[in-house]
């Protein structure tokens, strides 16, 4: 019984704290979830990306959290290498729920973004733009409390003495941000390829939704994100170093988080056949201060890439998590551009 109450109270705990400091969704493979860090980054990279995550943490200490991401990304106009310029539309939906109580997010959103060269093509600026709806619901049925322990045992007939909140919310949604990207050519998985780096800044929330399943008035804090990510190639080893970082505050509430992995292409490309298709393996680990450790391994094949990442806990929970903090999983399908600075032509194979 006991083991019972202390459950229902940390799950409340876990309630109230969501309630008040309102966190986002969001995942330790952050560059796998380009368009929850900024909307400019719709469309950059690729002509068409579509990215599938799961996460489940917090396992080791009661009901799981899960949270599930679907992004898919399109750019229009640009298969033509004289264009300076186009544009790229992108839609994602974000889900996740916790807890006895159910406590669910549902963010369906659609982004557009607009992508222009700068001097001699390595060099691409975009800005970006996303809105959508924020829809929150809650479900107490399930939950127990202290109040409802007659001295003896639980009995569900006697009053919690618990305010019943509302079970849904539901608030219109908007964000936007600006990104620099730097591609010294556009071959993608290949030894042969060239350094890259994305920087940017994004804000989500301008309208500030409501965020309470008890005051009307409360609302969702701002969410302001920074980041810096690339990748050093290092061609007479065939390997890539992949720094990255990014800050997100929200609220009183601030979460940086550093990341480095080593790249390694195992099989380069045929350029005009399908006899070879590019593989690589990625191995490393990202650091979020004072919360976790997070191995990460990812390989990719042709079009597809396949990353697993698992957070070691190493916050003050430390004790109730034994380090098991969660699993989480991409799955990535991406067509390049198909020409760039070392292809510079239309009418030839993709470079990957």
């Amino acid at each position: 019984m006991l083991r019972n109450l202390s459950k229902s109270l940390l799950v409340m705990s876990c309630l109230a704290a969501s309630v008040s400091r309102g966190q986002d969704i969001h995942f330790s493979q952050y560059a796998e979830t380009p368009v929850n860090v900024n909307p400019a980054l719709i469309g950059v990279m690729y002509d068409t990306r579509a990215i599938a995550n799961f996460r489940s943490q917090w396992g080791s200490v009661g009901k799981s959290y899960d949270t599930y991401g679907l992004t898919f990304e399109q750019a229009i106009g640009n298969k033509k290498v004289t264009k300076r310029s186009y544009w790229a539309v992108g839609v994602n939906l974000f889900r996740d729920q916790a807890g006895d109580a159910k406590m669910s997010n549902l963010s369906p959103n659609l982004g557009l973004s607009y992508i222009t060269y700068l001097s001699d093509r390595q060099f691409k600026i975009s800005g970006g733009i996303q809105g959508g709806l924020n829809y929150r619901t809650v479900n107490v049925d399930n939950l127990t409390w202290d109040s409802q322990f007659n001295g003896y045992k639980y009995d569900a007939n006697r009053p919690s003495g618990e305010k019943t909140p509302r079970s849904a919310i539901t608030a219109m949604d908007l964000g936007g941000g600006i990104n620099l990207n730097y591609a010294e050519s556009k071959r993608f998985l290949n030894s042969k390829d060239g350094h890259k780096f994305d920087i940017g800044v994004a804000a989500y929330h301008f309208q500030l939704p409501r965020n309470s399943f008890f005051n009307s008035t409360e609302r969702l804090y701002g969410r302001y994100v920074g980041y810096m990510n690339g990748e050093i190639a290092i061609k007479a080893l065939r390997l890539f170093l992949v720094p990255s970082i990014i800050h997100v505050r929200q609220g009183p509430s601030k979460e940086t988080t550093v990341g480095f992995l080593f790249k390694y292409s195992l099989v380069d490309p045929t350029t005009f056949t399908n006899e070879r298709k590019a593989t690589t393996l990625s191995v490393g680990s990202y650091y979020r201060f004072k919360d976790a450790i997070v191995p990460t391994v990812a390989a990719s094949y042709d079009k597809w890439s396949l990353g697993i990442a698992y957070d070691l806990n190493v916050s003050q929970l430390t004790p109730a998590s034994n380090l098991r903090g969660g699993l989480e999983i991409m799955l990535r399908y991406n067509v390049t551009p198909g020409y760039g600075r070392a292809v510079d032509r239309t009418d030839t194979k993709a470079s990957y």
